[in-house]
């Protein structure tokens, strides 16, 4: 049988791991580095790209997804935040905005997709991984993977 104060340290060690389990459900979805990328919400994106005359880059996640929380942390590599300058940044949780996941679905509603639009808001569909399947999924870990379209799209005049 346990003592007394067996039960009480086992209940405050689970306390306090559950108190340390809080910041990870804070980063759901993962951490998008908010304060060196300025994210825009999609109408709000989509406006200032019109007057801005810059590129587009469209991120569609989840605050669930594995991979959407891996792919995240590439947007802290320092090359990526130099370029994101160049770009409106959108970012768009999928289970919230239904519309525009479907709008954005050239080949499925998998996440995360990252898409590649004109200051007008076209979609530049050729712009993409270097794969048959999956095409708007980079790679999670690498970030030349979404480097190369963001140099891609920015070589373009519009």
């Amino acid at each position: 049988m346990l003592s007394r104060f067996r039960i009480r340290t086992l209940a405050l060690a689970l306390g306090a791991a559950a108190l340390l389990a809080i910041p990870a459900l804070s980063l759901a979805g993962g951490d998008w580095n908010d304060s060196a990328v300025s994210w825009k919400k999609y109408d709000e994106g989509l406006a200032e790209a019109k007057s801005s005359n810059k590129p587009v880059c469209l991120i569609f996640y989840t605050d669930w997804c594995p991979h959407c929380a891996n792919y995240s942390k590439v947007f802290h590599d320092p090359a990526v935040v130099d370029l994101s300058k160049k770009f409106v940044m959108i970012r768009i949780n999928k289970d919230q905005d239904a519309a525009n996941s479907a709008k954005f679905a050239p080949d499925g509603e998998y996440i995360p997709r990252t898409f590649f639009l004109k200051p007008d808001g076209t979609l530049l569909k050729d712009v993409t991984e270097q794969r048959d399947q999956y095409r708007y999924f980079y790679s999670e870990t690498d970030p030349a993977s979404v480097m190369r379209s963001m140099k891609t799209v920015l070589a373009l005049t519009f």
